[in-house]
């Protein structure tokens, strides 16, 4: 099963909640789409309102897709060679170091010869005055589909960055987590030492993550202590983290990039299907939902487009420009967010949400994912091809601004429909 599917099939009843919950009153607030209100504008079409009832924003930990790498995984370790190479929290350190290939300056290391790596307890300490919770979704640059979205915890690299005390020539950091002892298995990633001191308007901090929606994260999901870098792709976001490297090198020293991948690529803004049905009857509606990932430059619209697979698409138009696109519905936030919460209620003040409101600030959330949905009637039997797409806050449509693959996935998807009569 595609992760698609698997986000399909975890999607409990969060969204039927929602429609019991907002009444009448919420309903009017929604008929300014026909797809949500019927002509009295006091209820969701039924169709739609059974599609929606089983979306859920925050991915179950045991429902994210899995990446880890190492001959063995290092989360397939057994307890106690986990504990002996420092991947349980009561046995769990970080080295905050210089670059020996480079004369970067730092007056403190945090290292384990010295007996002055930063250890679990450490790490809890700075938790008490410095922790930030956001929700963000984590993708494979070259991946087809989101891996899931997750509300992390974690404290700022830069709080742990200042304690190793650097007084110059740092340009960049890499870090890279536990690989087995083996020099060729490690996953190295690297980022801009302004990246990690200081955050762009609006972004939330490069973070050293311990907990996945309110849980301690589990060695599966990278823990005890994974990088989580919000806008990028997950190959910045590094698991098992062990090591932090200060350096005065201007490249970018990551694995990703000996791999012919750009790793300097923000999320991408793009739509996926979530639920198509493989047939429906001609001139009755079919309820459609999906996820858009929501990267750097926002979210405006989510479109789809059906169009008879016999009839000719336009020439010189690969991304289909001048196709007939119509406006699907963005779904509004959620009061109960899943992911296995208590209730699907969020812990106090994640920082994409007023705490006096305990709504977004934002809708939809950068960084994030937002749900969509549209009921569609085809006109006559056939086969058909069923295209999604987004149009992000600067007006640009997917795949554009930035088409090019090993940047970030967002091809338009296409699904098949056979309409019968």
């Amino acid at each position: 099963m595609d992760q698609i599917g698997r986000i399909a099939q975890e999607h409990s009843d969060v969204t039927r909640r929602y429609f019991l919950q907002i009444g009448a009153a919420g309903a009017a607030a929604l008929s300014v789409s026909k797809l949500w209100a019927t002509e009295q504008g006091t209820q969701a079409h039924p169709l739609l309102a059974e599609a929606v009832s089983k979306l859920e924003y925050l991915t179950r930990e045991e429902n994210f897709r899995n990446a880890g790498r190492g001959k063995p995984k290092p989360h397939t370790l057994p307890p106690e060679k986990l504990r002996e190479v420092g991947l349980a929290r009561e046995t769990w350190w970080l080295e905050v170091l210089p670059d020996p290939e480079s004369d970067a300056k730092v007056e403190r290391p945090l290292s384990r010869a010295s007996g002055t790596a930063l250890d679990w307890a450490g790490l809890m300490k700075l938790a008490e005055t410095r922790a930030v919770r956001f929700m963000s979704v984590m993708s494979c640059t070259n991946g087809k589909e989101p891996f899931g979205m997750g509300l992390w915890e974690g404290v700022p690299m830069r709080d742990v960055v200042w304690l190793a005390r650097p007084t110059g020539n740092v340009r960049r950091i890499f870090f890279y987590g536990y690989h087995n002892d083996d020099p060729k298995q490690r996953f190295q990633s690297s980022l801009p030492i302004g990246r990690v001191l200081e955050d762009p308007p609006g972004e939330h901090p490069v973070i050293l993550c311990y907990k996945l929606n309110n849980e301690w994260l589990t060695p599966k999901r990278g823990g005890p202590v994974r990088v989580i870098v919000p806008e990028e792709y997950g190959n910045r976001s590094v698991k098992w983290l062990q090591r932090i490297m200060l350096t005065n090198s201007f490249k970018a020293n990551d694995t990703y990039a000996e791999w012919n991948n750009d790793t300097v690529s923000h999320l991408k803004t793009c739509a996926r299907f979530i639920h198509t049905p493989e047939k429906m009857k001609a001139g009755e509606p079919a309820a459609i939902t999906g996820v858009a990932q929501v990267g750097m430059s926002g979210l405006s619209k989510v479109q789809y487009w059906l169009t008879p697979q016999d009839q000719p698409l336009a020439e010189n138009d690969p991304y289909f420009s001048k196709a007939q696109w119509k406006d699907a519905e963005i779904l509004p936030a959620p009061k109960h967010w899943g992911g296995g919460l208590d209730d699907g209620k969020l812990p106090p003040i994640p920082s994409q949400i007023d705490p006096a409101t305990g709504k977004p600030h934002e809708w939809p959330m950068r960084n994030a994912f937002a749900h969509w949905a549209t009921l569609i009637t085809a006109p006559r039997p056939g086969n058909y091809d069923l295209r999604c797409r987004t149009i992000d806050a600067n007006g640009v449509a997917q795949p554009m601004p930035r088409p090019f693959p090993k940047s970030g996935h967002n091809a338009i998807q296409k699904v098949q429909i056979v309409v019968e009569g």
